[in-house]
């Protein structure tokens, strides 16, 4: 009984093992983000997004490499090339101790040994259910797209588009500042309708 789950436990962590390595060889930028070692190959940060009307939203982010969709899905932009796929998810502040949950698919442009100088594009979709028949085409989004300056991500560009969620929030045309740091403290900011530090 012990030998087989030995095992099966042996051949699960060799194929995480071999999962990461494949992951690391293909993105290699992933162990080094904003300035830190990432050994997970992930990211994650929060900040205060702002829309077009002036309103703000406390927001977390998380983001790693996602599986390569093939060089058919490739581009450009800001004369930079597509290098790779990201995603990930979040948590949109929609009114003090309110939040919604959000899905983050994007893109990584310029780099590919180390993400220095390298544009990132967010698309944050808001959350689908598992198992939803009706897969909600027209999911309420805003998109973001920056890079990083030192330790943070500053997602500055304009005239990035938008549509209203289904609770009526709005965002297009965003920015934000994102740091890195833990949802506790996003969490934090959110109970306080944003007027802690993280959000200045």
């Amino acid at each position: 009984m012990f030998g087989c789950l030995g095992k099966l436990v042996f051949w699960a962590c060799l194929g995480l093992v071999f999962t990461w390595a494949l992951l690391v060889l293909l993105n290699p930028w992933a162990l080094h983000i904003g300035g830190r070692s990432t050994p997970l190959l992930y990211w994650h940060g929060a900040g205060t997004v702002l829309a077009k009307d002036g309103k703000t939203h406390p927001l977390y982010v998380f983001f790693f490499p996602g599986r390569p969709q093939g060089f058919s899905s490739g581009g450009r932009r800001e004369g930079k090339r597509k290098s790779a796929d990201l995603d990930g998810g979040g948590w949109l502040c929609v009114a003090p101790g309110k939040m919604e949950r959000l899905e983050l698919s994007g893109n990584m442009y310029g780099g590919y040994s180390t993400m220095e100088g390298s544009l990132f594009d967010f698309r944050l979709l808001e959350w689908r259910r598992g198992f939803v028949i009706n897969r909600l085409p027209n999911r309420g989004f805003f998109d973001l797209a920056g890079t990083f300056h030192g330790p943070d991500l500053v997602m500055d560009r304009p005239n990035e588009q938008g549509i209203r969620f289904t609770s009526g929030v709005f965002i297009d045309n965003a920015t934000a500042t994102l740091k890195w740091t833990d949802y506790d403290e996003f969490l934090a900011d959110c109970r306080t309708g944003g007027r802690t530090a993280l959000s200045r």
